[in-house]
């Protein structure tokens, strides 16, 4: 149990970096296409791992196909096509500030659909992270706050995505307690990449072509084999061992990683009502570990 707590550790970690790089790569690459390629990328690192390890006469069962399916088409091209878009909109910060809606939903939804009972402190620290993540957002909606702020149309996209993020952790759990982790992880990024595929032709047809200027090539990469292929990998490691409301607490390394590295690194203002829903987002979080039990 400690090696999988190490590994969301450092998995979130990993994940904290993807906002700054993917907003970088955002100025030359459509955010579907972006998308598309990131899930390329994971396939080609992942299915002919998947495919080494496969067991002969071990077959999915028709339930688990379609919770597969459902993981590729919501997390990976779902997740991906939200951020990507609520990311071109809005800002790094306010994206590792809005991912904290994954565990809030994960916390409030894994009793209805996991069977896992939710002790009074967890639901008031959930309600507190989905406070914050709703601050973070008026702040953007013009005649809510006394300045004008142009993003809170990113903001609620990428509130879509968290939500989208939280049922690939929903749909996983079961699946990943019946097969190894390798070829779950690899089929569902297939999926994604047959549903991200429409998009990204769309965006083509439409005239957003690709400029594959250095620094869009190596974020790409690192996006696709670092945060796609290893990230994905070692979330589905962890959450095959750990209940999901308790690994979502790790998700809150996110916000405070991320948002450090969007003002450091992008120069991203941190106003009043985004440090506020930062701390109410933590606040939030603390609670349910302070409960002593997650899930």
């Amino acid at each position: 149990m400690p090696a999988a707590y190490l590994v969301l550790f450092l998995a979130n970690i990993l994940y904290a970096t993807s906002y700054t790089v993917t907003r970088v790569v955002l100025a030359d690459v459509a955010p579907a296409t972006l998308g598309l390629a990131r899930l390329v990328i994971g396939a080609a690192i992942l299915v002919p791992w998947a495919l080494a390890q496969r067991r002969p006469g071990v077959r999915l069962s028709r339930s688990d196909r379609w919770s597969v399916f459902w993981m590729g088409l919501l997390g990976f091209a779902g997740a991906f096509a939200f951020g990507n878009w609520g990311l071109a909109r809005s800002t790094a910060s306010n994206a590792a500030l809005l991912i904290t809606v994954e565990p809030a939903s994960l916390i409030l939804f894994s009793p209805l659909l996991l069977g896992e009972r939710l002790p009074l402190r967890e639901g008031i620290g959930a309600a507190l992270a989905m406070a914050g993540a709703v601050l973070v957002v008026v702040n953007g909606i013009p005649g809510v706050t006394l300045g004008l702020a142009p993003h809170w149309r990113g903001d609620l996209l990428l509130i879509l995505s968290g939500l989208a993020y939280a049922s690939y952790s929903l749909l996983g759990r079961g699946v990943l307690g019946r097969h190894p982790v390798m070829p779950v992880t690899a089929w569902s990024i297939l999926w994604g990449v047959g549903a991200m595929l429409p998009l990204a032709i769309l965006e083509w047809t439409g005239g957003h072509r690709p400029h594959w200027a250095p620094p869009a090539v190596a974020g790409t990469l690192y996006l696709g084999g670092i945060i796609t292929a290893l990230g994905y990998t070692a979330w589905n490691y962890a959450l095959e061992r750990v209940e999901a409301p308790r690994a979502a607490i790790f998700l809150n390394l996110q916000p405070l990683v991320g948002a450090l590295l969007g003002v450091w690194l992008l120069h991203e203002p941190l106003t009043p009502y985004t440090v506020v829903g930062g701390v109410l987002i933590l606040t939030g979080l603390h609670l349910t570990v302070k409960a002593g039990r997650v899930g």
